[in-house]
């Protein structure tokens, strides 16, 4: 535990950022002139000079050595998912005096070369094409890390191929933020504000995850490989009692969370909420709304934070969506919203949404881009561990779908039927009945948890990003069709001789077309998915079905328009995507084999041993035993599934392995080897339910969820 943890009289504000090099370190440590220059490369974009980077450079050396710093990284998101590092250190060959010096240049910080060939890339380098390019991102600001390797200067930097291609999530993700940025500065300035230079993504993400004691954990290595429990049989008790969600912390778990909490200001990152999530050891951290790009750098810091300070306090992180098979798994909600640099949310609807022009011809680009480009979103949110949670009675359906509430619908419904809206639904008061209680204003509309996309006052909640991944595809997506239809509408309304009256018919028409999108139901019945079908909204219900979606012609045509991917990046995407799901399958289907062979059967035949010779003695004493061999009888028959099941998926695992990673290798994993897995896993969990727990050889559910 560090110090400042330790320390129980922590001045928040004092420590706040005070492993960041900020704006203000930078304005106290920079020339004037140099401090302006950097400001405004990153509000307006631009090329630092060769004489600044060095002073820049040399200033941020002087304050990441005065903190105990020997080296630095350009730390940046390959789409592996997580982050990556490289350390070097300060040092540099001594002087004729035999003295180390400590230097760092502004080459150094703006440019470095770690290996490309090593991260996934798709087939867009080969084994020996080995050079890559990491780019300083001047607009995140470079942070101190601190771990058992000392202190570690890291520079936020988009990562590229040697011949010009994005290895990386960051890079994709900030040309959407100027492609939409572009396109909503032409909206606003059609209505007048001519002030405006740009306009921001802003991102919440809410993050959910689960604490498990790091000594049970490490006897688990379906968590340890995996990720998540491949078997187990359901506790006594799960999240039927509704008595977790929001509830008393536990004292182990609110330890966990202080350090945390702590950890991350120092790191500036604005940790705002914490609380019991639904399912039992399941909690959730929710920071305040910060520029997209930061916001994605931010939540990686989160999840790198979260797993090294439970190791601290004995406990074990999981990020997995779906570590338990019983209860809800956990995501992270994308919360996004448009701001311009004069200070208007573009998604405020205000009091009188009706009267909004501008927020209305807002609302329906976003229902365009919504509708127009469902499948690019759903595979924005696609990785392996959601396959188990999208659709389950627990998250949003794989179907997409926008949730805007009784107000938004009424306003909507109005303008198609009627070419105007005259009025809108009001909350009115919240009357409590009791004389002590404030009568309270409510909110115009309720909420929709079973909603993919649902509008949320003043922003757009994408409920469906899962709880390991990077934030940075779906963030990139949303920019980019939401500059899409900007543009679209753009285009029609500068042409237009009566401005007014253009508006007012392209906002009609926009929502009469893509009213189908609208959905204020419930996401999780069959009904939905019938009426979905019939409205001819996409059901993709799997990261394979997903993958494809990068490499239609509309979304190749989308993604080059503004300059986010060329169609050679999208797929490299694509394969990558179904080499990552093989992979990962190829992975749990080897652990489960092996836990299988080695862990369980053995047990379960020690406990057949046992029984067996129950059965001799009870016989030899006169009595009846035929209630143990009844139990015997079951128990033999479910190790003889088991070790059937085992046979089959070790048989079905060779024929996965064996043909060449893409769509079809993918396709195969899913449709025979995860089938397969599951016949393996039902003998298994209900002959936990059956042998002696003395003998069981792993943690069950009942020990990893509730003694944390």
């Amino acid at each position: 535990m560090s110090e400042i943890a330790a320390n129980e009289n922590v001045n928040i504000e004092e420590i706040f950022g005070s492993k960041v090099f900020t704006l203000g370190k930078m304005k106290e440590r920079l020339p004037e002139d140099v401090y302006k220059e950097v400001s405004g490369i990153m509000q307006k974009g631009g090329e630092l000079s060769k004489k600044s980077a060095d002073i820049v450079a040399g200033a941020m050396k002087d304050w990441a050595v005065e903190n105990g710093a020997t080296h630095y990284t350009h730390w940046f998101h390959p789409l592996t998912g997580i982050t990556a590092e490289k350390h070097d250190s300060f040092v540099t060959h001594p002087d004729n005096m035999g003295r180390m010096i400590m230097e760092f240049s502004g080459k150094e910080l703006i440019k470095g070369e770690p290996d490309a060939s090593s991260f996934p890339s798709g087939g867009l380098r080969a084994t020996f094409e080995a050079r890559g390019y990491t780019v300083w991102d001047i607009t995140s600001p470079a942070f101190l890390k601190e771990d058992a390797t000392g202190v570690i200067l890291c520079i936020p930097t988009a990562f590229c191929s040697y011949t010009g291609e994005a290895l990386d999530k960051k890079t994709p993700l900030l040309r959407s933020m100027e492609a939409v940025s572009e396109q909503a500065l032409r909206i606003v300035k059609l209505f007048g504000d001519t002030n405006a230079t740009k306009v921001t993504p802003s991102v919440g993400p809410e993050q959910e995850y689960f604490l498990v004691d790091r000594a049970k954990y490490l006897k688990r290595p379906d968590m340890v490989f995996a990720g998540r429990t491949l078997f187990g049989a359901p506790a006594p008790k799960g999240q039927e009692m509704d008595d977790h969600y929001f509830g008393a912390i536990r004292e182990r778990v609110g330890a966990f969370m202080k350090d945390l909490n702590l950890e991350l200001w120092k790191l500036g990152v604005t940790a705002k909420t914490q609380h019991n999530e639904v399912a039992p050891a399941q909690h959730e951290l929710a920071p305040i709304y910060e520029t997209a790009n930061i916001a994605v750098d931010h939540n990686q810091i989160i999840m790198e934070t979260m797993k090294k300070v439970a190791e601290r306090r004995g406990l074990h992180c999981l990020l997995n969506e779906k570590p338990y098979n019983c209860v809800n798994g956990s995501g992270k909600h994308n919360n996004w919203s448009l701001t311009t640099d004069t200070g208007v949310n573009l998604l405020d609807p205000g009091y009188t949404p009706e009267a909004n022009v501008q927020f209305l011809l807002v609302l329906a680009c976003i229902l365009k881009a919504v509708d127009e480009h469902a499948d690019l979103l759903r595979q924005s949110a696609a990785n392996v561990g959601n396959e188990h949670r999208l659709g389950a009675d627990e998250a949003p359906p794989a179907i997409i779908s926008v949730f805007l509430g009784e107000q938004l619908e009424d306003v909507v419904k109005q303008l198609i039927e009627t070419g105007s809206a005259d009025h809108s639904i009001h909350g009115g008061k919240l009357v409590t009945g009791v004389s002590t209680l404030t009568d309270i204003e409510k909110d115009a509309t309720d909420r929709n948890r079973t909603s993919p996309f649902a509008f949320t006052g003043n922003k757009f909640e994408f409920r469906m990003v899962g709880s390991s991944d990077s934030i940075a595809d779906a963030n990139t997506a949303i920019n980019t069709i939401v500059a899409e239809s900007f543009c679209d509408a753009a285009d029609i309304l500068e042409k237009a001789d009566n401005f007014e009256l253009a508006c007012h018919d392209l906002i009609k028409k926009y929502l009469a077309e893509h009213v189908r999108i609208i959905f204020s139901g419930d996401g999780y019945s069959e009904a939905w998915l019938e009426e979905a079908e019939k409205r001819g909204l996409p059901n993709i219900r799997t990261m394979v079905d997903a993958a494809s979606a990068l490499t239609t012609d509309k979304s190749v045509a989308l993604f080059e328009r503004f300059g986010i991917y060329t169609r050679v990046e999208l797929e490299s995407r694509e394969e990558i995507v179904y080499e990552i799901y093989s992979k990962s399958i190829n992975i749990e289907a080897k652990t489960m084999i092996g836990m299988a062979r080695k862990l369980y059967i053995p047990a379960v035949v020690k406990y057949e041993r046992t029984l067996a010779e129950t059965v001799n003695n009870v016989k030899a004493a006169g009595a009846d035993a035929a209630a143990v061999s009844k139990i015997l009888s079951e128990v033999s028959a479910l190790l003889a599934q088991t070790l059937d099941a085992v046979e089959n998926l070790e048989k079905i695992s060779a024929e996965a392995k064996a043909m060449s990673f893409g769509k079809a290798q993918a396709v195969f994993y899913r449709d025979n080897v995860v089938p397969a897995m599951a016949l393996l896993r039902t003998p298994v969990d209900k002959l936990e339910t059956l042998v002696d727990k003395r003998m069981w050889p792993v943690p069950t559910y009942e020990d990893l969820m509730f003694e944390v």
